[in-house]
């Protein structure tokens, strides 16, 4: 699989590189978050990354004064094992470099099935953050060798837990609601993929598997 930069132009079509913000207070923050030593930890909203955010008026210049939400996800990981869609946009801050495995939501099928060799791998680097457009799958970052850090912004409220009573009818629907897994978060999940268990299987094709050292990324 080739990985591109996302200034390559591959990557207009599922984001851009946000140059309007100055995200080093979110940053800092994220820089004092502990990488896990295993697996991927994510968090939706945490308070000092919340403070940070409202440093550079990210619900303004973001949110368009719409509420938002900054958390984290973070720690080691090197496989696709689902994809996932919003309603809504979601920004990607880099604290470490890591690699972006995308998809456009267009290219699921009717059925909620998604081939993954239309899947494509960029690389985003160091301090750099990015727009991830609504139509974009995406899913946990894949780390370069020492493990990934990325914070996330996204509407309030987002991959919060469901309604209780909103949860069983969920099961048995044959629309794009057996999808949906936590508030705005849209999951297809790969058959191969234990951790997804219990999600709709609809990925076709190679559960993708990312193995890249930093001296390779540096020699791309």
């Amino acid at each position: 699989m080739v990985i591109y930069e996302a200034t390559s132009s591959n990557f207009k079509k599922y984001g851009r590189i946000v140059k309007n913000i100055d995200f080093a207070p979110v940053i800092d923050a994220l820089n004092q978050i502990k990488i896990p030593d295993d697996g991927v930890a994510y968090e939706p909203s945490v308070a000092s990354l919340e403070e940070a955010s409202a440093k550079v008026d990210v619900k303004r210049l973001f949110g368009g004064e719409l509420e938002v939400e900054t958390g984290y996800c973070a720690g080691h990981n090197d496989l696709l094992n689902a994809v996932e869609y919003h309603r809504s946009s979601e920004v990607n801050v880099c604290a470490t470099d890591c690699i972006l495995l995308l998809g456009s939501l267009q290219d699921v099928t009717d059925d909620f099935k998604y081939d993954t060799s239309k899947i494509e791998a960029f690389h985003i680097r160091k301090g750099t953050a990015v727009e991830l457009y609504a139509t974009t799958l995406h899913y946990a970052p894949c780390g370069i060798e020492d493990g990934f850090m990325v914070g996330v912004i996204l509407p309030m409220g987002t991959n919060f837990d469901l309604e209780e009573d909103h949860v069983d009818c969920l099961a048995d629907s044959d629309s794009e609601d057996k999808l949906l897994t936590a508030k705005n978060k849209w999951l297809i999940a790969h058959p191969d993929a234990p951790g997804e268990a219990g999600h709709f299987p609809g990925l076709i094709g190679a559960n993708i598997k990312v193995d890249v050292t930093k001296k390779q990324m540096e020699e791309i």
